[in-house]
């Protein structure tokens, strides 16, 4: 079983990776700013997913604390985005 478990940390991310080349297709294809902003705050969630599964892996605490400061300005972020998207196309 302890054999086990590094392959399918290593499976996970990457399929996550894999999820995330898929969302930089709908930032580059995106006809709107609404899908681009939703695929890229999937990217910062999938990021955000392989930064505590490698630091659960390796079992440092430091990967997520660099996780939760990563998703807290990540939301920031996102939410500028939002509102200057918002301000910027029409109804």
């Amino acid at each position: 079983m302890n054999g086990l478990l590094p392959a399918v940390f290593e499976w996970t991310i990457r399929i996550l990776i894999l999820c995330a080349v898929a969302a930089f297709v709908r930032i580059a294809a995106g006809p709107r700013g609404a899908d681009r902003l939703t695929a890229l705050s999937l990217i910062s969630a999938l990021f955000l997913a392989v930064l505590v599964l490698y630091g659960a892996q390796e079992g440092r605490g430091i990967y997520l604390d660099v996780a939760l400061i990563y998703d807290v300005f990540g939301f920031l972020g996102i939410l500028a985005i939002a509102s200057f998207i918002r301000e910027k196309e029409p109804d």
